[in-house]
């Protein structure tokens, strides 16, 4: 007698699993006017802009927080201070708001996880999470 294949899909559901997906609710900054036009503004810049995230379809958010800056900033950071950890940075050649709002929002929709803390924890990858060293 021939071995079936486990179904995971249909016992998935049969158990209520489901997927949490995140939502962004607010991008915004406080050196920076995230709503400006895309210019091509400087290209030796630093900004920290702060995303507030939630599970989708909820209210609630959370808020998690990346730098952005340009090539042409670290390499002048580095110059005048010597090394700098990356974590939590978005690299790009210029400031171009929507082009940064749009690539976040895209990399927080392609993220899932089987609970908040899961997903979030994921989310804190790209920007630092309010809750990351909450306990500790």
């Amino acid at each position: 007698m021939a071995v079936q294949p486990r179904r995971t899909v249909s016992i998935q559901r049969t158990l209520g699993y489901h997927r949490m997906k995140a939502e962004i609710r607010h991008i915004v900054s406080p050196d920076v006017d995230m709503d400006l036009p895309d210019l091509s503004c400087p290209s030796d810049f630093c900004a920290l802009v702060q995303m507030t995230v939630g599970p989708k379809g909820e209210l609630s958010g959370e808020s998690f927080d990346i730098v952005v800056c340009t090539p042409a900033w670290i390499g002048r950071r580095v110059a005048e201070h010597g090394p700098l950890i990356g974590r939590h940075y978005l690299i790009v050649e210029n400031f171009q708001p929507e082009a940064i709002k749009h690539f976040l929002y895209r990399q927080i929709d392609s993220l899932e996880g089987s609970s908040w803390l899961e997903l979030a924890a994921k989310i804190g990858r790209i920007g630092r999470w309010e809750f990351e060293d909450y306990g500790e």
